[in-house]
């Protein structure tokens, strides 16, 4: 028993446990919200009682009254004492607005639609070693990813790539970002509307996404500036043409064995000067760190997605693979949001 532990009653336990397993309810709580759109009814006419959303919704009055009720006693909604029901704070931009970038019901989803699925089949995969990788579960599926990496994409376009030293004024001048695992699309259509002048240009191995993202870019009207391809980065970069590499959760869903030669063509694209900006998860190197507060997200994901085969690369794995691609250092390292890793790291020049 460590120090840190040793001090925690049997009761306290037992109530964690407890504790999380209403967290599970509430994710599917969550879920129900969404599908049967409870939170955008309640963010478009606050201060409904749950009779009056049920007759709005036309859905029945005793599971939307339940329902009410426990969102209310788990703070996702406040009322009053008519009982008159509305969001609680920011929860409309986070579960009743798709297009914010706060918003967290695609990630939920992910959660109660394909995490749940997964941890069913991972005792196979525990004996078997078989996975069930990213590419080729569907467009459901490629939506639900695109949802819970909005925020991410949103950041990346607006904030990141503007604070990097001299970046900004080459997009402004006309200038080309490459998104390794650019996904649906949403990335390249941020980017291309943050910089009017700028190219963008997007590499997957998943076609279920780019169908999605060739009609995203279609239905923005950026065609003549922003492309989503199906390849690797040499098919779709020749050397020194691009000014920026972005990957967004993407590095830790590259095989390990295809890591280096993928950050390599990156390294290769890229002009002399130009940046990498990876913003991805960093598992921890010890088990001191697991306990840190920072490797809370990427031990999570590092369980979730063991039947995608995926496997999160630690502080030494991600700068190695920079130094052996030949990017200058030293590399800039921060932590975003509930655990992100923004990895930047410049061409020398």
């Amino acid at each position: 028993m460590t120090a840190a532990t040793s001090a925690i009653t049997a009761d306290e336990q037992v109530a964690r446990i407890f504790e999380w397993r209403r967290g599970f309810n509430n994710i599917h709580l969550i879920d129900t919200g969404i599908e049967l759109g409870l939170f955008r009814a309640l963010a478009e006419s606050p201060g409904l009682t749950a009779e009056a959303l049920a007759e709005k919704l036309t859905l029945q009055i005793h599971p939307v009254r339940t329902w009410c009720w426990t969102a209310h006693g788990q703070t996702l909604l406040d009322a009053d004492e008519a009982g008159a029901f509305r969001l609680a704070p920011y929860m409309d931009a986070i579960l009743a607005n798709p297009g914010h970038p706060r918003y967290l019901g695609g990630y939920a989803q992910l959660g109660t639609r394909v995490a749940a699925e997964d941890f069913r089949r991972s005792v196979d995969m525990f004996r078997t070693g078989a996975v069930s990788p990213f590419q080729g579960r569907g467009e459901a599926f490629a939506q639900l990813i695109a949802q819970s990496t909005w925020g991410l994409q949103v950041v990346t376009a607006k904030k990141i790539l503007p604070g990097m030293e001299g970046l900004a004024a080459q997009l402004e001048a006309g200038g080309t970002v490459l998104e390794v695992g650019c996904g649906t699309g949403n990335f390249l259509v941020q980017v291309a509307k943050a910089f009017p002048k700028a190219q963008a240009i997007g590499v997957d191995l998943d076609a279920d996404s780019l169908v999605i993202a060739e009609r995203r870019i279609a239905d923005a009207g950026l065609g003549d500036r922003a492309a989503a391809r199906l390849g690797t980065v040499e098919q779709v970069a020749a050397p020194g043409s691009v000014d920026a590499v972005v990957m967004i959760e993407v590095l830790h869903e590259i095989a390990q064995a295809l890591r280096p030669a993928v950050v390599q063509q990156c390294a290769q694209a890229l002009e002399p000067g130009g940046w990498l900006v990876v913003v991805d998860e960093t598992y921890p190197s010890t088990l001191a760190q697991t306990r840190a507060a920072d490797f809370r997200f990427p031990l999570q994901t590092g369980i979730e997605e063991l039947t995608w085969g995926n496997v999160i690369p630690t502080r030494e794995e991600q700068e190695s693979l920079l130094r052996d691609a030949g990017f200058a250092q030293p590399y800039g390292r921060s932590i975003i949001g509930e655990g992100f890793t923004v990895l930047t790291a410049r061409r020398n020049s």
